[in-house]
């Protein structure tokens, strides 16, 4: 049996009044995936529970079948896996956005999409002017996504269960000061988040690109603190081999904490400029080689961060035709197989940010019967009364023989 994973990061959303009361996902024109509803299963599932913070780090953990109450321990210990760092069992990750804040509000997330080799700069300005700390390290990632480690050498951290941060996506155009670190170590990241907006003003990348009209990251922001979590290995839990193809640490991360191969596509951006025929040449590969392929696309969440359905809406085409369509047509080839697609949660194009609540998922193949669904979309999905509610145990029925 050979299995895939097609994960259209946050396309779940609600009906919007300038589609005419549809979501982006039933606007979108997305036949290869209407084709898996209407011969296979469709329903719906919740990936993040409500005590926990919704994102891709709780939402793909119970994609991939493990319970987030259970084994989740925060985003960046995830992300500090997919670029090797190891942890040691005191040691706390901390992701460190590159920023813009505007007049006190967050004017963007991602600093304008910051370049990697800029963002790169400013991340060694921060552990240059750290260095002489020996708990701290500042680790670049890609663009706007970097990392913090603090490093334990007494057996104690300054931070706990009670240390309260938030994710800059989820303050677009929001006031800052309501948002800042809080409870166990706050008063350190604060500190950190202070000096940086003194360090970046002066910084050269910075001045370099303000002069070109383009937005500077005025500051870092420290959020999605943990420890490193222990996972079983997929195969020892559902019998197969993996890998996982995407453009994010977060998902390298959880990719390797199971014990998956990444597989690292050239023109994959993470954005919506990513190459999505690439990823589905790349899927297809990576599936004569091994049980289980998870591909992921992170096009759909973005355009939902910068509030555009439209965007939306030609990144789910996309990602049907370079990616759903070919992969499942290579699968029908191949004998038995499934095929599953699923979001790890919803991203309001109304908001701008991640929600909880249930997703659509939809997957056919060898052994699935059809459960009456017409197309995939979140309406169609509920009307099957096919509900999910701990969304972790998806992954075992999609597995099941």
């Amino acid at each position: 049996m050979k299995y895939a994973l097609i994960i259209p990061d946050g396309c779940a959303d609600e009906p919007q009044p300038a589609l005419d009361g549809r979501s982006p996902l039933a606007a979108a024109n997305v036949p290869h995936m209407d084709e898996v509803a209407r011969h296979g299963v469709l329903g719906l599932a919740d990936h993040v529970p409500a005590s926990m913070p919704s994102g891709s780090d709780v939402g793909t953990m119970s994609l991939f079948g493990y319970d987030p109450l259970q084994f989740h321990t925060g985003r960046a210990p995830i992300e500090a896996a997919a670029q090797g760092i190891a942890l040691g069992p005191d040691d706390w990750a901390i992701r460190c956005n590159l920023v813009n804040v505007s007049d006190g509000r967050m004017a963007s997330f991602t600093a304008g999409q910051i370049p990697s080799d800029i963002g790169r700069q400013l991340i060694e300005v921060m552990q240059h002017a750290c260095c002489g700390d020996e708990h701290w390290k500042f680790y670049a990632g890609v663009s706007y996504r970097n990392l913090l480690l603090y490093r334990t050498r007494d057996g104690r951290a300054p931070f706990s269960s009670d240390t309260y941060t938030v994710p800059p996506h989820d303050i677009t155009d929001q006031p800052i000061d309501q948002h800042l670190p809080m409870g166990s170590g706050a008063c350190d990241l604060r500190a950190l988040m202070e000096r940086s907006e003194k360090l970046f003003a002066e910084a050269e990348p910075n001045r370099a690109r303000t002069a070109r009209a383009e937005l500077p990251a005025t500051q870092i922001w420290l959020w999605g603190q943990g420890r490193a979590p222990a996972l079983e290995p997929f195969l020892d839990r559902f019998g197969v081999r993996g890998a996982v193809i995407t453009a994010v640490d977060l998902l390298r991360g959880m990719g390797r904490l199971v014990g998956f191969d990444v597989i690292e596509v050239p023109g994959a951006t993470g954005y919506t400029d990513t190459d999505y025929a690439a990823k589905g040449r790349y899927a297809i590969d990576a599936l004569k080689k091994y049980d289980f392929v998870v591909v992921h696309v992170e096009a759909t969440d973005e355009a939902s961060h910068e509030g555009d359905a439209h965007e939306k809406i030609k990144a789910l085409e996309r990602i049907d035709a370079d990616i759903v369509g070919p992969v499942h047509r290579y699968l029908q080839t191949v004998g038995d197989y499934r095929i599953l697609v699923c979001p790890d949660h919803p991203t309001f194009v109304r908001t701008r940010t991640h929600s909880h609540g249930f997703v659509p998922f939809t997957m056919c193949g060898t052994g699935l019967k059809h459960n009456a669904g017409a197309d995939y979309s979140e309406a169609a999905a509920a009307a099957t009364g096919d509900i999910i509610p701990a969304g972790h145990n998806l992954m075992r029925r999609f597995m099941s023989r």
